[in-house]
């Protein structure tokens, strides 16, 4: 329980390892030791700051040693290391050392907070041009891109030759890897950039902390997709089709396929050239003045009737509309006769038709009888 509440407390802090936490125990029964290989022109350097490389490890009680003639560096235990994971830390330093990393940075990895990550990109891209290409991405302008990663993660970051060596915390240390492998496969860093700094300004919010920040950072999509994502994203609106169709009680639509067209083993016919279209023509065989005289001709028609058609457009706008003329008395006057006499026409009409239906009905009741 006493584990659990230390654990699980915010304020718990990992204190450095000194000798008083070992000071019972013995030595070491065995000695390790590691050995790193270091390119030539790294041997000027590192013979010039190698009484350094010993100062910052026998600090930590580790030996060392440069050898010149085989173009390696060792690092080994001593009886008075008592700190066993330290070791590790010292192979971690040569490593850095050989990979181009200056010394005054390459000692910060013997502290407890600081860890190291060298990402290979040598293998990634096939291509020799694209491969420089994309890993000056990393580096930027005048090194600016570089120098944005290093802020917003708080990391050391060299890129030499086939490898980018990182030096940070170990949170760090994920998103450097993460920007380096995306740069290589063809997702430039200032994507990742601006979702760090996205990020960065979240992290200042107090109400934020344990929320989701997703709706809050961009979302970058691929423009080129495979053809099985292509394939995956049709099926998908299908589907997304169907369902809503279901939904609104709508049957389901049929195969939207087109008819298969006739299978014919003949070629199509063979369109004519331009010189078939001239000699039957005639126009082949005209001379060169004949021929600029035609075309000449030719332009001024179409002009002529391109200017008859703007004109008849525009004098369409000068049209007076019809307007009909009020009726005069006389007017008025048959049309109102002409309106009575249908009227009467109308009312006798209907006088008959009733007449006839009386008739006809006592007939049928006299015959009943």
């Amino acid at each position: 329980m006493i584990l659990t509440s230390v654990f699980c407390s915010k304020n718990w802090k990992i204190d450095a390892f000194a000798r008083e936490d070992y000071i019972a125990a013995k030595p070491f029964s065995e000695e390790s030791s590691f050995a790193t290989l270091f390119p030539k022109y790294r041997e000027k350097y590192l013979r010039e700051v190698w009484s350094a490389v010993t100062q910052a490890l026998d600090a930590h009680h580790l030996a060392c040693t440069l050898d010149l003639v085989s173009g390696s560096m060792s690092v080994r235990t001593t009886r008075k290391t008592f700190d066993p994971y330290i070791i590790l830390k010292g192979r971690d330093l040569l490593k850095l050392l050989a990979r181009g990393v200056p010394v005054t940075q390459a000692v910060r990895i013997l502290e407890d907070s600081v860890a190291c990550d060298i990402i290979k990109i040598g293998s990634l891209v096939r291509n020799k041009e694209r491969f420089v290409k994309r890993r000056q991405r990393i580096i930027g302008p005048d090194g600016s891109t570089l120098k944005a990663i290093e802020l917003l993660t708080q990391c050391y970051v060299l890129v030499q030759g086939n490898t980018v060596s990182a030096m940070g915390p170990y949170k760090s240390l994920k998103e450097v890897r993460r920007i380096v492998l995306d740069c290589m496969k063809n997702i430039h860093p200032i994507y990742r950039i601006k979702e760090l700094m996205i990020k960065r300004e979240l992290a200042k919010d107090p109400k934020l902390a344990n929320e989701s920040w997703d709706r809050f950072l961009p979302k970058f999509r691929k423009r080129h997709l495979k053809t099985s994502e292509k394939t995956a994203k049709k099926n998908e609106a299908l589907e997304a089709k169907k369902e809503a169709r279901a939904a609104a009680g709508l049957p389901e639509a049929g195969p939207s396929k087109p008819a298969k067209k006739v299978y014919t083993p003949f070629p199509p016919a063979q369109l004519p050239r331009k010189i078939d279209l001239q000699l039957e023509s005639g126009e082949y065989f005209l001379k060169s003045h004949e021929k600029e005289a035609k075309e000449i001709e030719r332009r001024k028609q179409k002009q002529t009737e391109t200017t008859a058609k703007r004109r008849a457009e525009r004098a369409e706008a000068f049209v007076a509309p019809v307007e009909e003329a009020a009726p005069t008395v006389e007017e008025k006057r048959h049309r109102k006769r002409k309106a009575e006499t249908t009227e009467a026409a109308v009312e006798l009409e209907e006088g008959v038709e009733r007449i006839k239906k009386k008739k006809k009905k006592k007939a049928v009741e006299d015959n009943d009888y």
